[in-house]
């Protein structure tokens, strides 16, 4: 099967390049012939190295913006000459489906963040993949068919970007509570501020590590100065493996507002963290609904307050969290991820 994966670039810190990546990478190891098509990024010598052919179109702006896409898109499968194309971001998809009748490939386009305004516009995909079963729900509530959907859910582990994991793990102190997340409101990281200040009451030698940089990252900064845990909160930038730090944190938290599908809760698993996490969109079915993790709600620091102090307080469910996290890692792999999408591809074209 000839396949492109075709998004409008391929930065770090992005959970759909990420994905893109890893499917591109294992697609490849499958026998398929596949290109990765975006504007710039930060992948190319990975996928190199995995065999993933590579054609950079640039990223254009402004008002025409998209017939720019569709013009370059257009060249580009000319020459290719795909069986099936996955757009995973809107203009990509809007692009690839303005030429699609011209070149005659299957449009195949993942959902990552439903919540987007601009998510129901993904329906022009011959099917539509939605990456978990929350995004699934939203979907067909913003009016796509339920015989166009397709659910299959984020995997990680053990793709090219997460092999096996061999580092050297970073030295914290402890008790040592991390997070890993895009710095902006969405992921709730003021509420996790708040939270952790109030943990300390309990545990004053306690630690915060937050991993990963964004647009809102000087605001968190500024809040965490003026709490009395200034000392005690650390913001340690984007790391391209946040394993080395989840390796030996005592407690993983993820405070997210909304969330399709983190992909960092696999990490984290994968690490044997006891996690607690928020109750929203793809979080629970992630956590087997909360018997690998402790659930809370989204928006309330005390709640989060008093699942840190929980797990800190008890050595045992410290124990139990953390083995009950690395059960069914094989359904958490990039493996398992990329062979259910080969399926859809596989239907769209029969």
């Amino acid at each position: 099967m000839i396949i492109v994966q075709y998004l409008n670039h391929s930065c770090n810190g992005n959970g759909h390049v990420a994905v893109a990546v890893d499917l591109a990478c294992e697609q490849v190891r499958d026998g398929h012939d596949v290109y990765f098509v975006s504007g710039y990024g930060d992948f190319d010598d990975l996928l190199a190295q995995h065999g993933v052919k590579i054609l950079t179109l640039g990223d254009p702006s402004g008002t025409f913006r998209l017939p720019i896409m569709a013009w370059r898109f257009l060249w580009a499968v000319f020459r290719i000459r795909p069986d099936i194309v996955n757009a995973h971001m809107v203009y990509a998809a809007l692009a690839a489906r303005m030429v699609k009748w011209l070149v005659g490939y299957r449009l195949i386009t993942t959902v990552h963040n439903s919540f987007d305004r601009q998510a129901s516009l993904m329906r022009v995909g011959d099917l539509v993949i939605a990456v978990s079963d929350a995004v699934n729900c939203d979907m067909e509530q913003r009016g796509v068919p339920a015989k166009q959907l397709r659910t299959v859910t984020n995997g990680t582990i053990g793709g090219a970007r997460r092999p096996a994991y061999t580092n050297t793990p970073e030295l914290l102190q402890h008790p040592a509570v991390v997070t890993v997340c895009g710095l902006h409101s969405r992921k709730g990281v003021a509420h996790l501020i708040d939270g952790f200040d109030a943990a300390r009451l309990s545990f004053p030698e306690a630690h915060l590590y937050v991993v990963g940089g964004g647009p809102e990252g000087e605001a968190f900064e500024a809040q965490a100065r003026k709490t009395a845990s200034a000392d005690h909160i650390h913001f340690m930038g984007y790391r391209a493996d946040p394993r080395d730090i989840l390796a030996t944190a005592d407690v993983f938290v993820l405070a997210s507002l909304r969330d399709p599908c983190p992909l960092v809760i696999f990490e984290a698993r994968e690490m044997g963290n006891p996690i607690i996490a928020t109750s929203v969109d793809g979080i629970p079915a992630a956590l087997n609904d909360g018997r690998a993790g402790l659930l809370v709600p989204p928006a309330d620091p005390d709640a989060i307050a008093r699942a840190v102090v929980r797990i800190l307080s008890d050595d045992e469910l410290r124990a139990t969290l953390s083995h009950a996290a690395r059960q069914d890692l094989e359904d958490m792999t990039v493996r398992r991820m990329s062979r259910q999408t080969v399926d859809v591809y596989a239907e769209s074209l029969r």
